[in-house]
């Protein structure tokens, strides 16, 4: 019996079978990120100045409260060092996930722009803009909850534990020479620019936070310098210095604005030189397509 042109039925008056569309659960290939990489940071430049500022605070915030989780559990007297930083490092973990599956500009990650730069995609001034728009944003969003935290007494948590860890942490930052800050924000970029590019590969949000944790918990547990973690490391340091905590922290005399301001030119220059070089430009040229 003909079919009559009806689409739903077989020329034997049978349902036809329905076909299953085939879902891909593996992750992007690298070549297959590094091509969702580039496509990202087009669209970054085509952000207006307002809407990326406005992206870079929630990541200036979102980061300050991974550090304000890794200052909690590290003020435990009862851990020994070792687990203590890897404990610590994975509650910092918080703040990246909160920026990639929420969504901000963080400017550690979008050092991988100069990959986009390479393969002619966007231009020298349009990622320059966009990294200093991003940089402030992120320290505007990072003192804004630094100042929120200090005015909810987050501090005297732990019979003010909390409060000296945070002074003795910033002293940590502060006092190594500059090159030696220098080197740990170029190792500290590596790791986390890797942990965006596994980011970049995930299908699932439960990829995205799985993929991620080792290498931020691992950046943290070396001792590595993020400058925008250390937007809020720093003055938070500072501020408990000022409501009296740690004042019997190695240092603690270092922690002051010319102190902050020395550790974030060291750590943005090395975050920069680690993400753009060893980790965007090295899997720009990887993954290159060769001219027919």
């Amino acid at each position: 019996m003909p079919n009559n042109g009806n689409p739903a039925t077989n020329a034997d008056n049978t349902q036809p079978s329905i076909l299953t569309p085939i879902v891909n659960v593996n992750a992007l290939t690298p070549a297959e990120t590094e091509e969702a990489v580039e496509k990202a940071g087009v669209a970054k430049t085509q952000l207006t100045g307002g809407k990326a500022f406005v992206s870079a605070m929630f990541a200036g915030a979102f980061i300050g409260f991974g550090a304000l989780f890794f200052l909690i559990v590290t003020s435990d007297p009862a851990m020994t060092w070792g687990p203590k930083r890897f404990v610590g490092g994975l509650a910092f973990c918080m703040g990246l996930v909160l920026v990639l599956c929420c969504g901000a500009e963080l400017f550690t990650g979008n050092s991988l722009m100069a990959s986009d730069l390479a393969a002619h995609k966007i231009s020298w001034p349009a990622m320059l803009k966009n990294w200093v728009i991003v940089w402030f944003g992120n320290l505007a969003g990072a003192l804004v909850l630094v100042t929120l935290i200090a005015l909810a007494g987050t501090m005297g948590l732990n019979d003010g534990a909390v409060g000296d860890t945070a002074v003795a942490t910033a002293a940590s930052k502060i006092t190594p020479d500059w090159f030696t800050l220098f080197f740990r924000g170029i190792l500290c970029n590596i790791l986390v620019c890797l942990a965006v590019r596994i980011g970049f590969s995930a299908r699932s949000v439960g990829d995205k936070v799985l993929g991620i944790l080792l290498p931020i918990a691992g950046f943290v547990a070396m001792g590595f310098e993020h400058c925008v973690a250390n937007m809020f490391f720093l003055p938070i340091g500072l501020v408990s210095k000022m409501f009296g905590f740690g004042a019997q922290a190695a240092g603690a005399d270092a922690v002051s604005v010319q102190g902050i301001l020395y550790n974030l030119s060291a750590a943005t220059l090395g975050n920069i030189v680690g993400g753009a070089i060893f980790v965007a430009l090295a899997y720009w040229f990887v993954n290159a397509k060769k001219n027919a």
